[in-house]
């Protein structure tokens, strides 16, 4: 999950803002693979009878992975297993409606994600509303939203908390067309972000 400034122009307040991003070792704090982490830790502590723990997502642990004592060896040795982790938040979102640890887990989530976006903004709480009227806007894109509800719900619900008077617009495009505007932009020279040579390169 990556956060950016409001402006990447050549204003006083432009420029790239990456916060967090970071992988599911050292951050991506709300992201798919953060809560299906959180998910399956959950379920894991039902397991084993322990306080905190969630029969629902137990339930589905054991219909998505099989048997729980089992999911260790599947996952550590998995190269990909930040895919795998975020496999398990779809699984998440569907118990959040009946399962209070489930819901618990989205509304930490979206904490992460508020406070991640709050940080990008130049004047996150400025008492001058000039200032926060040229913060401008933000959009929430990703596969993650398309869970719908249970997260983009209380992710709004944060942001209008930690940024009153931004008003979330609905994004200009999704992931690919960034990635897409973004491949296009490095080709011609033309990209406003910092070139990182191990992320972005011209082939």
């Amino acid at each position: 999950m990556i956060a950016l400034g409001t402006d990447l122009g050549d204003g006083p307040h432009g420029g790239w803002r990456r916060m967090d991003g970071w992988g599911h070792l050292l951050g991506d704090c709300g992201g798919g693979a953060w809560i299906g982490r959180a998910g399956l830790e959950a379920a894991m502590r039902a397991h084993d009878g322990r306080a905190g723990g969630s029969q629902p997502l137990l339930s589905r642990l054991e219909a998505v992975f099989g048997p729980p004592e089992h999911l260790p060896g599947l996952l550590y040795p998995r190269p990909d297993r930040p895919a795998v982790l975020a496999s398990f938040a779809p699984e998440v979102g569907r118990c959040a409606a009946t399962d209070p640890v489930a819901a618990a887990i989205l509304h930490e989530a979206a904490d992460h994600i508020a406070r991640a976006t709050q940080a990008a903004f130049p004047h996150p709480t400025s008492t001058d509303r000039a200032a926060r009227d040229d913060a401008g806007a933000l959009a929430l894109t990703g596969g993650l939203f398309r869970m719908g509800a249970p997260l983009v719900d209380p992710v709004r619900r944060e942001l209008a908390r930690r940024l009153p008077g931004v008003p979330v617009t609905a994004a200009a495009g999704d992931p690919l067309a960034g990635a897409l505007c973004v491949a296009s932009a490095l080709a011609a020279d033309a990209l406003r972000l910092p070139v990182d040579g191990e992320l972005l390169q011209v082939l």
